[in-house]
């Protein structure tokens, strides 16, 4: 059995790609979501992601866990889509539908503004600072597996993770202040 990265090699047509999209669509999503700032956006990604995994299904080597590859294919069509000309507008987190139900209105109000205020900081942080950030704090993955999927040196991760802490701190610490 070859190994890489202390894991099996799997290829993957032994998974099930329906059960693959089921598994991992929500992580996708979410990974678009908080990249692009929209839902419809991060829905019309997620569909362009799965479409281009399920082509390149065969193309999958097993040196990654299968979320990492697919999170790695959504970020190259992110990346394109943010290049091209006609995205160039911001939509605030504010502006965003949240449909989730609290017990206690003021509980919830409370709550729902302050994760609404640090969700706006976090999509004033540069592109690539916010990225990072999100790869090891919502994703959970290693400074190795996030550089890794980024392409960037380990070093170069973990300074853009260090940055992005520091910039949160910051304009945390001038929000209390005002």
């Amino acid at each position: 059995m070859d190994k890489i990265n202390s894991r099996p090699v799997v290829p993957m047509q032994a998974a099930d790609p329906d059960t693959v999209i089921r598994t991992y669509w929500g992580e996708v999503w979410k990974y678009l979501f908080f990249m692009t700032g929209s839902r419809s956006t991060a829905d019309d990604l997620t569909q362009d992601t799965f479409i281009r995994a399920l082509r390149g299904w065969d193309s999958f080597r097993g040196e990654s866990s299968v979320k990492t590859w697919l999170i790695r294919i959504a970020r190259n069509i992110w990346v394109n889509h943010k290049r091209s000309a006609f995205v160039r507008r911001v939509i605030p987190f504010s502006q965003i539908d949240r449909s989730e139900v609290e017990a206690s209105a003021e509980k919830a109000y409370l709550a729902e503004a302050g994760e609404r205020r640090i969700w706006e900081l976090v999509f004033r942080l540069p592109d690539k600072l916010r990225e990072t950030l999100l790869l090891e704090a919502h994703y959970g993955m290693t400074a190795r597996e996030g550089a890794e999927m980024l392409g960037i040196p380990e070093g170069t991760y973990k300074s853009r993770l260090s940055r992005a802490r520091t910039k949160m701190e910051r304009m945390m610490d001038e929000e209390e202040l005002t």
